[in-house]
């Protein structure tokens, strides 16, 4: 089942964020670019290597309108616990939203109901709240966030310019296709 165009569940959970708990929802992130990328769990050993690499791209995003928000099914306060105590996790600027009850890890078909925690999956959902592109992966295999990111601008770029489309390995200013019948060899 693809989840290409399906909107995002509606939700309000809490998030921890530039030393603050705060509320996000639905339509926090509705009339944005966002990424959501869910980990299994807060003080893991995958988790803080993506979630850092994130950060350290996380200018980037924000200078192509995008928000990062990445979930675990912890609490807003492990989260905290966790930037208190990791230097890793302390380079985190974006908003860590807190899942305890599964409404995201469900709403996005990633949680793992026997463990209670979340599959790494990361989605790019567009302003209108729809998600656009997305993988999930084994828990043992870490994300790659400038692919992530090639991801959100190729996204961003057929929204913008829907007769074109983005062949493997584009980069902003690479040429792209105009798909025609020739091009699919139907001529």
């Amino acid at each position: 089942m693809s989840y290409i165009n399906k909107e995002i569940v509606d939700f309000t959970v809490q998030a921890y964020v530039d030393g603050e708990f705060k509320t996000v929802s639905k339509q926090d992130v509705l009339g944005k670019w966002s990424v959501f990328f869910f980990y299994p769990a807060d003080f893991t050993f995958v988790c803080p290597t993506e979630l850092e690499d994130l950060a350290n791209k996380y200018e980037e995003f924000k200078k192509v309108g995008c928000e990062i928000y990445s979930v675990s099914c912890d609490t807003h306060f492990v989260h905290k616990a966790w930037h208190d105590v990791s230097k890793t996790i302390k380079k985190i600027q974006y908003p860590m939203l807190a899942d305890p009850t599964g409404v995201l890890a469900r709403g996005f078909d990633v949680m793992i109901e026997e463990s209670g925690l979340a599959e790494r999956g990361s989605f790019i959902v567009n302003p209108e709240g729809k998600i656009v592109a997305y993988e999930v992966i084994a828990g043992n295999v870490g994300r790659n966030a400038d692919e992530l990111f090639r991801r959100v601008q190729a996204s961003q770029f057929v929204a913008e310019h829907g007769d074109e489309v983005c062949p493997a390995k584009w980069q902003p200013g690479a040429e792209t296709l105009k798909p025609s019948l020739d091009l699919v060899g139907l001529l």
